[in-house]
């Protein structure tokens, strides 16, 4: 069966630059009623980019990358409003996703990047 593959990287848009430091968790599921389980966890390097994930198990038909982000936001002296993102979509086998998160103190957004 193909191997599937997950990419993040995360943006500070307030500031303008890439965010180090920020922890991810990778969690993945079998079926939309199966339990979450913990796949691998990583952090952002100097560029924001995550690139220490394992693949999701075989089977995996849910990815969830959990973001710790208020380490980070409070580094930078603002306090969080949200203190984790959590960002969950479909996969299938075979495919890479990459998924940005742009971050500022007071909102995020996210996409299916390339």
């Amino acid at each position: 069966m193909p191997t599937t593959s997950v990419s993040t990287h995360v943006l500070d848009t307030a500031a303008g630059r890439p965010a180090a430091g920020i922890a991810v968790r990778l969690l993945a599921r079998a079926a939309p009623d199966a339990d979450w389980r913990e796949a691998g966890t990583g952090a952002t390097d100097t560029d924001g980019r995550c690139r220490d994930l394992p693949d999701p198990p075989e089977g995996t038909t849910a990815v969830r990358l959990d973001f710790a982000v208020e380490p980070y936001l409070a580094a930078s002296g603002t306090s969080a409003f949200f203190p984790e993102v959590s960002v969950t979509f479909a996969v299938r086998p075979g495919e890479h996703y990459h998924v940005p998160l742009l971050l500022s103190p007071f909102g995020y957004s996210v996409y299916r990047g390339s």
